[in-house]
């Protein structure tokens, strides 16, 4: 594995080129550091990112991916309870696809470097499809069925930051970068959102094992236009040297060393551990105010809208500079409207509360480009699927210590604590983001 060229905090080597024509040229990389280049004469927003015919079919590949894997958690938890009555082994369809994320995100995430992009996308994208597949099989035993779910989650991390490094080569590493970033979390938002309903009505007309064959095919289509829609790209580093298992970890362990690239991790994972609390506990917290099953489903609705809404309006209103200057300032607020909990809110304050901890996501706009600049080019890949893969821990872990408190604890002072505690560890985190410098030198923050 070829070693980072320059220090950790700069990337001196330039942005692939695009895909093609429509695609946007490298945005310029200030020498000081990863601060947010300024922004470019012509208006660029969404409408700009999607002009771009590759990001068009990573676009679609994603929605119909995400819409599959929410579907078949949905159908997966209808099948197993079913077969066995236990409302453990059902949750457990759900929490499979999260828990296994730290395995492929520390021990296969050299993959995303040592191979061809598109390949590593399709050959993802096929296994799910094959071990959804086998899920469909009648008199397949529960424990297989769990162990085909985590097979997928092992995957998932190493897709993802595939997919996310090579929007860097589709868009470059400037402002379009970001907003490619934001639409595929806004998708991600917006299909869980869906992919509910869409699964409820599923399973009203048709079995749990044809939603899973549909959600197989998904997977297939998924493949299909990743495979036609993108171009093939050389592998960012050598794949011969050295066994994969060694590689990743050796590439885990050069952005660790760098303490920008530490703090940068840090700033991504620690307010989200933080803001999945509270909606972790919305279930026995509605259950406190005597709410049915639909006033439940608003609850956790509140949060996905928040996020899609900021983010929507950071991406469309503001700039590069403006991202910037207030990604810190949210990053450290976005846990306080957990503090609300304290006076244990009615429904209405309770939906608006999660509303505007939602809002505090759209922080992950300026990060991206902070992010994408402090690592260098041969460690992109590893360098996305730890980030997704550390995320996703975070939050599953975050999500159980709330449970775990909520057992000896009252759950509206729970969140509160969340909230509490999160906002204090941003605030060292964010000292730490703004600390963080190449030896000998500082690397300024746009603030």
């Amino acid at each position: 594995m070829p070693t980072p060229s320059g220090s950790g905090t700069t990337d001196p080597t330039p942005a692939r080129p695009a895909a093609d024509a429509s695609g946007p040229e490298p945005a310029a990389e200030c020498a000081e550091g990863p601060a947010l280049p300024e922004p470019r004469p012509e208006s660029v927003g969404y409408s700009a990112v999607f002009a771009v015919r590759e990001f068009r079919a990573v676009f679609v590949a994603h929605l119909l991916s995400m819409l599959g894997e929410v579907v078949c958690g949905i159908a997966l938890s209808v099948l197993v309870y079913r077969a066995t009555g236990s409302p453990l082994l059902s949750a457990l369809a759900f929490a499979f696809a999260l828990l296994p994320y730290v395995i492929g995100g520390t021990l296969l995430s050299a993959v995303a470097d040592r191979y061809p992009a598109r390949r590593v996308l399709v050959v993802c994208d096929l296994a799910s499809a094959l071990c959804v597949a086998a899920m469909v099989v009648p008199g397949m035993p529960v424990g297989l069925l769990l162990v085909l779910r985590c097979v997928p989650a092992v995957i998932s991390p190493v897709f993802s930051g595939t997919r996310a490094a090579t929007l860097g080569d589709i868009l470059g590493k400037g402002d379009l970068f970001v907003l490619g970033r934001s639409v595929i979390r806004l998708t991600a938002q917006g299909a869980q959102l869906a992919g509910f309903a869409a699964g409820g009505l599923l399973l009203t007309a048709v079995s749990p094992r044809a939603v899973l064959a549909i959600t197989a095919a998904s997977f297939v289509a998924s493949a299909l236009v990743l495979r036609l829609g993108t171009r093939r790209r050389p592998a960012r580093a050598d794949g011969r040297r050295g066994a994969l298992l060694g590689d990743s970890l050796r590439g885990i362990r050069q952005l660790a060393a760098v303490p920008r690239i530490r703090a940068l991790f840090l700033l991504n994972w620690v307010p989200p551990t933080f803001v999945v609390m509270s909606e972790a506990l919305m279930t026995p917290y509605s259950d406190g105010l005597g709410l049915g099953s639909t006033g439940l489903g608003l609850l956790m609705c509140g949060m996905p809208i928040g996020a899609l809404v900021s983010e929507t309006l950071a991406g469309t209103l503001l700039g590069p500079a403006g991202r910037a200057r207030l990604t810190l300032v949210v990053a450290v607020l976005c846990m306080l409207p957990s503090l609300g909990y304290v006076f244990e809110p009615s429904f209405g304050w309770a939906l608006a509360l999660q509303v505007a901890t939602g809002c505090g996501m759209s922080y992950s706009l300026g990060l991206d480009q902070w992010f994408i600049a402090a690592v260098p080019e041969e460690l992109r890949g590893r360098a996305m699927t730890l980030l997704t893969a550390g995320l996703m821990t975070a939050q599953g872990l975050g999500m159980a210590a709330a449970g775990a408190v909520a057992e000896v604890a009252p759950v509206h002072l729970v969140v509160t604590a969340a909230g509490v505690s999160g906002t204090v560890c941003s605030l060292l985190v964010v000292v730490m983001v703004r600390r963080g410098n190449t030896p000998g030198r500082p690397a300024p923050l746009e603030t």
